[in-house]
C-alpha cells in the first residue's frame, strides 16, 4: 500500500505560481515513478510530468518550460512547481505513483484555478 497526500492547489492570476507537494508514505520502495496528472473540466485526464527512480522527467509540451518536478527524497515528497501559470492550466492535479502494475496509486487531487 503507497498513500498519496496533495496539498498547494489554490487560486491564482495568470503569470503567477503555485507549488503542488505530494507526500508519500508506506511500501514506496515498490514505486518506480511519480508523476502529476491533471484533468480539466470536460476534459480527458492529462500526464503533466513524471519522475523516475532514476531522476529522470518528462512533461507534457503543453507545460514544458513553465513546470519543475523534482523531489526530495528525505522527506519522500514529490512537487510540482508550477509557473507562468495560464487560464488553460486550471484542472484537478492529482499525483500518482508508477509501480510494476501501471499508474497503481493516487492522490486525492487539488483544485488548482488560474483566473484571466
Amino acid at each position: 500500500q503507497v498513500q498519496l497526500v496533495e496539498s498547494g492547489g489554490g487560486l491564482v492570476q495568470a503569470g503567477g505560481s503555485l507549488r503542488l507537494s505530494c507526500a508519500a508514505s508506506g511500501s514506496i520502495f515498490s514505486i518506480n515513478a511519480m508523476g502529476w496528472y491533471r484533468q480539466a473540466p470536460g476534459k480527458q485526464r492529462e500526464l503533466v510530468a513524471e519522475i523516475t527512480s532514476g531522476g529522470s522527467t518528462n512533461y507534457a509540451d503543453s507545460v514544458k518550460g513553465r513546470f519543475t518536478i523534482s523531489r526530495d527524497n528525505a522527506k519522500n515528497t514529490v512537487y510540482l512547481q508550477m509557473n507562468s501559470l495560464k487560464p488553460e492550466d486550471t484542472a484537478v492535479y492529482y499525483c500518482a505513483a508508477l509501480s510494476a502494475t501501471g499508474w497503481s496509486y493516487w492522490g486525492q487531487g487539488t483544485q488548482v484555478t488560474v483566473s484571466s
